[in-house]
């Protein structure tokens, strides 16, 4: 059966400058695929001018309005009823896509999709998971989630997040029983906010799924586990300081090859290696992050991303699409977080 996703067209700080020549590699590359670029008819045309594609894969839905990315969430819902950001989600809402992809405003997206699709029964609030590669190898990454749709969190609330990051982990990863841990400031059951402790707490009272216990910062990387949970604010400021981690490391070695001439004549021998730990660390590789605990696929690519990372971003709506995620989350949710509208029994026994 095809899969379609729908591509807000307008969004990210590239709009179709980017996103028309993702749609047509990823097109491309996955046969089974079909996409529904949305936004402004005549801008996207032009974009496609002088392309070849399938017009029974390819179409355009048009909407006259674009979510500005410093635009207020509040103000987005409210007066962009016609954005291509909304009209993306509302193909999702109707049946018309299986999934969807935007760059654009981050806030914007989750208060719309929210909005427009609704949370899943037993699910308070969507949670954002990314990947971040492991030095296990290039294959291996773990799955990071809450990166930054709440900034606060309640213990029912990460218990929620493990439970769906579970599921991410099993169905598209193919992780037998998963590792999950808690991210924190220290191994030990005594450090932590209460937060975290009683989080900790009701991790190991459930037998949902394979909790072993607290991972500080210095061990995002080192494949202990497989799904890493914390609240918003913390996995956002974990994510944009390992991307700038990144980036400070390739400058690093920018700089040091251009300042030495002997480096410089190695750098021949050298090429292949340097080329592997570029792609190692490409923040391309990783781009798409997903909105889990809504009644459809929604699939968060960086504002900044290029033709690759966003074809990235579309590979895995795909996927999502394919797996059925948001009904594998239903199916299992409802069951494991029947307990979980009676919390306070739950922490204080």
């Amino acid at each position: 059966m095809p899969i379609i996703v729908a591509l807000d067209a307008m969004g990210g700080d590239h709009g179709p400058k980017v996103v028309v020549p993702a749609a047509l590699a990823a097109l491309a590359l996955y046969p089974q695929l079909s996409i529904i670029l949305v936004g402004d008819d005549a801008i996207i045309r032009s974009f496609l001018r002088r392309k070849t594609y399938d017009p029974k894969r390819l179409s355009i839905h048009p909407s006259t309005q674009v979510v500005a990315m410093d635009e207020a969430p509040a103000q987005a819902l409210r007066t962009k009823k016609d954005s291509s950001m909304r009209v993306m989600l509302n193909l999702v809402k109707q049946g018309q896509a299986h999934a969807c992809v935007s760059a654009g405003n981050t806030g914007a997206l989750l208060a719309t999709a929210r909005f427009v699709l609704k949370t899943l029964a037993g699910v308070d609030r969507p949670a954002l998971i990314g990947l971040m590669p492991t030095i296990v190898d290039r294959k291996t990454m773990v799955r990071v989630l809450d990166l930054g749709a709440n900034i606060e969190s309640t213990p029912e609330h990460l218990f929620q997040f493990a439970v769906m990051g579970h599921i991410v982990a099993s169905a598209i990863d193919g992780v037998k029983n998963p590792r999950i841990a808690l991210l924190n400031i220290g191994e030990e059951e005594i450090k932590g906010n209460e937060t975290i402790k009683k989080a900790a707490a009701l991790f190991l009272k459930q037998k949902a799924f394979n909790y072993i216990g607290f991972i500080e910062a210095n061990d995002l990387y080192m494949g202990k586990a497989d799904v890493i949970v914390c609240d918003g604010f913390i996995g956002n400021i974990a994510l944009k300081s390992s991307e700038g981690t990144a980036k400070m490391i390739m400058q690093f070695f920018k700089q040091t090859f251009s300042s030495s001439w002997l480096l410089r004549l190695a750098l021949p021998l050298l090429l292949p290696s340097l080329s592997k730990i570029k792609k190692y660390f490409d923040p391309a590789r990783y781009n798409g992050a997903s909105f889990l605990g809504l009644n459809g696929i929604v699939i968060k690519s960086h504002g900044n991303a290029d033709l690759k990372a966003f074809k990235t971003a579309i590979a895995q709506a795909l996927l999502q699409a394919e797996q059925a995620v948001p009904q594998q989350i239903a199916s299992q949710v409802e069951s494991i977080l029947t307990q979980m509208h009676q919390p306070k029994s739950l922490l204080e026994n």
